[in-house]
């Protein structure tokens, strides 16, 4: 390879590796309707993909509110628990960098409604929270705290 062409592929390729995240995920923290994953791998109100008809008993409600210096976070998703036939497995709570929190698994047999409460101490700023259906895929929504 000529010394020319290869660091003409070496600066494509760092410059790929700066902007790829950002296309990636950079777009979920701004604005959910840029990201193209949403719509795929996961699905949010604005962009339901093919689950269009099912935004309301899939998406995850998300209340804030702070105690005595500690951030909590109640989650609900107004979705039946018909048993292990359709039903949410989980909710996951990530922070502004996508990195875990804390989650809440549901075993349709015990749990009549999805609903889950975290304490997130004093963690401050956007949080992800994901609800997880075991035939309509994976949902998110954000919220500030």
């Amino acid at each position: 390879m000529k010394r020319r062409e290869f660091i003409t592929l070496s600066a494509v390729g760092s410059a790929a590796g700066i902007i790829a995240p950002k296309e990636v995920l950079g777009g979920i923290a701004a604005c959910p309707n840029s990201n193209k994953m949403a719509g795929g791998v996961y699905y949010t109100k604005d962009a339901p993909g093919r689950w269009s008809k099912k935004v309301k008993g899939h998406l995850p409600n998300i209340e804030t509110s702070k105690n005595a210096g500690d951030t909590l976070v109640n989650v609900v998703t107004n979705h039946e628990m018909a048993g292990y036939a359709h039903y949410i497995n989980k909710h996951i709570v990530l922070d502004d960098n996508f990195k875990f929190i804390t989650e809440k698994l549901f075993d349709p047999l015990q749990h009549k409604q999805p609903v889950s409460e975290h304490n997130l101490g004093n963690y401050s700023g956007r949080i992800h929270v994901l609800s997880v259906c075991n035939t309509h895929d994976t949902w998110l929504n954000l919220a500030d705290v």
